[in-house]
């Protein structure tokens, strides 16, 4: 049998090299090399992270780790278990052999698994996107039999373990569709066919200024005809300050509540939460659209898209999420943030990463940002709980946050009742000595490093000029802040699972 297998394969690869194929010869070749060591995929990887959004980043990831694990499995298990030589060139046209002959051998083609890896990753997290990388996929598989380097029998080989490799990856680290936060405690939510008795404020100088996106207040029209939208920011009816967000939102949940309807809101983390503000003192079911640059709020919500948050609002499927209200010494709110609250380096690094991201958009300028605060921040002292505290940062979360240390990631439940604290202290070398943990893979172990889960804090003693920040907003900070949370205090829609 494996004689008959092998000689089928050695007949394909006759086949294809004998057939003239039109145009191929000058394509071929230059995709073949395109993809040695996977530069190909990595080039496109890194297009999609800094084009894109959280789900381009996480495709990319996806892809390029599947890449990593099919490329590791070819070159120590699959090209040494089976030492298959070389196709034989003479039969193959002189105009479409590589001018660098493989020195491996045969049998697996590790430019088959990369490529396959590499889009079924993407596709597992975006599945248009997969579709739409297939051709190229396939087109470098085929390359390898057209230039002579491989047999078809190395090529589909290849392929299968590529795919595998993918799911793999999968199988250790679960989609975001795998991973849908839980749909508990589920709550009452009117359903509002084509988006009627919806009112939508959206902020039209949200998201990435770099990038090219469609205009957001007719696609929030397009998805729901029948809800009122209503434009805020420069390209709107108001000014663009703060004071106006809050007047046009107050203004658009007395009209929801006199329809019986819902308050919507299109934009970035922070008008998210003066939104929930709103929608929480009115009693409104919030409609969280995604329009901002990060959208941390709607995607731990599990709504990655427009049609995601559209889909629950006419189906009438909601959630009762936390919040968490922000307090000065005298008891007088400040505000409610959705996901977290900081004071020390953090706020820096959002004030520099504003200042930049519209020369070289949000991803690179929180980098850049990143490396000029740890390089000039300076520890704030103050006192939490009573406890006086020399502090690089403290952080905040609205629920328990998955991740290591600092590195906070996403959170399951948004309804856990307690405040994800996260102190580092400012002592001796604290920085370096969270810098040599991270390096070491033990962060969450490190001394600098504090943890706490509690469901009120106070922050008192802050020195005048420091900053705090909510949900990415900065502002000063008063003398004495408190963080009080309120259970299931807000009701958002999203698409419940089957």
């Amino acid at each position: 049998m494996p004689k008959i297998v092998s000689s089928w394969d050695r007949a394909a690869f006759l086949a294809v090299a004998a057939h003239h194929w039109p145009g191929a010869d000058r394509v071929l070749p230059r995709l073949s090399r395109s993809a040695n060591h996977g530069l190909l995929w990595f080039g496109l990887a890194a297009g999609a992270a800094l084009a894109g959004g959280r789900p381009a980043r996480r495709a990319a990831l996806r892809g390029a780790a599947s890449l990593a694990v099919a490329s590791a499995a070819v070159n120590t298990a699959g090209k040494r278990s089976v030492r298959r030589v070389r196709p034989v060139l003479d039969s193959v046209p002189a105009v479409r052999r590589l001018s660098r002959q493989p020195v491996t051998t045969s049998f697996p083609s590790g430019h088959s698994a990369s490529a396959v890896a590499f889009v079924t990753g993407v596709a597992l997290e975006k599945p248009l996107w997969g579709l739409a990388l297939a051709p190229l996929a396939a087109s470098v598989c085929f390359s390898r039999v057209y230039t002579g380097v491989h047999y078809p029998g190395d090529v589909l080989a290849g392929a299968l373990l590529g795919a595998g490799a993918a799911f793999a990856v999968r199988g250790i680290a679960p989609t975001r569709s795998q991973l849908a936060p839980p749909a508990r405690p589920r709550a009452d939510a009117p359903a509002l066919p084509r988006g009627e008795g919806l009112v939508v404020v959206v902020n039209t100088g949200s998201g990435q200024r770099a990038v090219a996106r469609p205009d957001p207040v007719q696609a929030v029209r397009a998805a729901l005809p029948r809800a009122e939208v209503v434009p805020y920011g420069k390209e709107g009816a108001n000014g663009g300050d703060g004071e106006d967000l809050g007047k046009t939102l107050e203004a658009a949940a007395l009209r929801a509540r006199e329809r019986g309807g819902a308050l919507g809101v299109s934009g970035g983390d922070g008008t998210v939460s003066a939104a929930a503000g709103v929608a929480h003192r009115h009693g409104l079911p919030l409609a969280v659209l995604p329009g901002g640059t990060y959208n941390h709020f709607a995607y731990d919500l599990g709504i990655e898209t427009l049609g995601d948050a559209c889909g629950a609002v006419e189906a009438g499927e909601a959630v009762a999420v936390d919040m968490v209200q922000v307090r000065d010494g005298d008891g007088t709110g400040l505000g409610w943030f959705l996901n977290t609250f900081s004071i020390g380096a953090y706020p820096d690094l959002v004030r520099v990463r504003e200042r930049w991201a519209p020369r070289t958009g949000a991803w690179p300028a929180g980098v850049l940002a990143a490396v000029h605060v740890l390089r000039t921040a300076r520890p704030v002292r103050l006192r939490v709980d009573g406890k006086r505290r020399r502090l690089w940062m403290l952080f905040a979360g609205n629920c328990t946050y998955r991740g290591l240390g600092l590195a906070p990631v996403r959170r399951h439940d948004l309804a856990d009742g307690v405040l994800d604290v996260r102190t580092v202290s400012g002592g001796p070398l604290a920085r370096t000595r969270l810098l040599a943990a991270a390096l070491a893979g033990d962060l969450k172990h490190s001394p600098v490093l504090r943890t706490a889960r509690v469901r009120n804090l106070r922050i008192s003693g802050i020195a005048e000029g420091t900053h705090l920040a909510c949900d990415g907003e900065v502002a000063p900070a008063p003398e004495v802040v408190t963080l009080k949370k309120a259970n299931e205090a807000l009701v958002v829609y999203r698409k419940l699972p089957e």
